[in-house]
């Protein structure tokens, strides 16, 4: 993606806390000369050798799927929060822009076998149902149900490249302050976050 050199972090630690806290990503391969994309849960973890990865899995009845052969490279994109910023909040004139964060992360992508999809369902599952009132576990479902795993295709993707553009108004400094009261009166969660991380200074 294009990165303007004052937008691009290189904080890996950074960056890997933004792939865990915004997991849900699209998966972009190519399937018969075409782009094709799934919205999906993309989790980073580390492979057996201690590497990171992104582990996830579609559905059979997504044709996507048709393609992953040949340790295929893949693009994972995955958004986090951002802002229109009116260009009326700077001392000096100036076209509006938008403030953004977002990640994109290449990689080699392989089909897991099932034992190991249901050790990442498990996961997954085990994840997200932390904060259910009711929470709910693979470990106790019935085996009917469980059979639907067949029903999916898992697949670790080796990163291969990570790119993260930070765009928070690094080039407008002395207009920091306003742009950060402006968003803040906002009361939509992304100017509200992008507000905030503009003040904790993660550009």
């Amino acid at each position: 993606m294009y990165i303007p050199a004052h937008y691009k972090n290189e904080d890996l630690a950074q960056i890997k806390d933004f792939l865990i806290k915004n997991s849900f990503a699209i998966l972009i391969s190519q399937l018969d000369g075409r782009p094709w994309a799934t919205h999906i849960p993309l989790e980073l973890e580390l492979d057996e050798n201690g590497k990171d990865v992104l582990v996830g899995h579609i559905s059979k009845a997504n044709s996507q799927w048709k393609g992953f052969s040949g340790n295929q490279e893949v693009l994972c994109i995955f958004n986090g929060p951002h802002a229109y910023v009116s260009s009326s909040w700077y001392v000096e004139e100036e076209v509006p822009t938008w403030n953004y964060i977002a990640v994109h992360v290449y990689g080699k992508l392989k089909v897991l076998g099932e034992e190991s999809v249901m050790a990442s369902l498990h996961r997954l599952v085990d994840k997200y149902e932390v904060h259910s009132k009711q929470p709910v576990s693979l470990h106790t479902m019935s085996a009917k149900t469980l059979k639907q795993v067949r029903g999916i295709v898992g697949f670790q993707i080796e990163i291969t490249d990570i790119q993260a553009a930070y765009k928070l108004s690094q080039t407008r400094v002395d207009d920091h302050a306003k742009i950060i009261r402006e968003l803040e009166e906002r009361e939509d969660p992304g100017s509200q976050e992008i507000a905030q991380t503009m003040k904790n200074g993660k550009s």
